[in-house]
């Protein structure tokens, strides 16, 4: 299991909160587990699963901003 801690920043755009949200319902039946926090998701599961999920969102996020940065901290411990 490994968890993660993953905050998206669309860059470009005045409409950073929809392309936020929409990414975030890209991953909604990913079969890992997501806190959505203030600023960050916390994501935890089977490591093909999270990456898998990471690819999924950046995906999502960049095809709705014409820049964007997405900032990852992974951890193979509980979170």
């Amino acid at each position: 299991m490994i968890s993660c801690e993953v905050s998206l920043y669309p860059l470009e755009t005045t409409d950073s909160d929809q392309v936020i949200n929409q990414a975030l319902s890209s991953i909604q039946n990913q079969n890992v587990t997501c806190e959505v926090g203030a600023m960050s998701t916390y994501i935890s599961g089977n490591p093909e699963q999270v990456w898998q999920t990471l690819k999924i969102l950046y995906d999502s996020a960049s095809s709705r901003a014409k820049e964007l940065s997405m900032v990852v901290t992974i951890s193979n411990s509980e979170k």
